[in-house]
């Protein structure tokens, strides 16, 4: 090989291993980056929920998209923790509304809102620019 292809070459290599390495600086997560956060997270609302006195049970339910096994690991070394250090577990001051809220989907529009609420009064909305108030059939009101 000439020095000219061998200089050549070395540049393209250089260049490519610089653009390769600047894939992370530019907001590109690798799957290993993933899978770690999922893992912290995962560990995080397991100790939480420890830490509140939760059943691991109640916390899957509660949780149902983290990772079950990075939910327990958490949650067991928490659990750990607090018999190591004598910590009592804090208990969650709205255990209902949150069992709730884990079952149900919340409403995304108010209109959703009362329906769930259970009222029977049609929604009223304001058209945009117009000031007028129009009920849910679109009659002015």
């Amino acid at each position: 090989m000439s020095p000219t292809m061998r200089r050549f070459a070395t540049t393209v290599t250089l260049t490519m291993a610089a653009l390769l390495a600047a894939c992370d600086m530019l907001g590109g997560e690798s799957p290993e980056k993933i899978a770690a956060a999922r893992e912290a997270e995962g560990k995080a609302i397991g100790g939480a929920c420890r830490h509140a006195g939760r059943a691991i049970e109640d916390c899957y339910a509660l949780n149902r998209k983290a990772d079950k096994s990075a939910v327990f690991t958490g949650w067991r070394e928490m659990n750990d923790y607090m018999r190591e250090n004598k910590i009592e577990s804090v208990s969650p001051q709205s255990t209902t509304q949150v069992a709730k809220a884990a079952e149900k989907p919340a409403a995304e529009t108010p209109g959703e809102a009362a329906v769930a609420a259970g009222e029977k009064r049609p929604l009223k909305a304001a058209l945009p620019g117009k000031g007028k108030v129009k009920d849910a059939k679109g009659h002015d009101s």
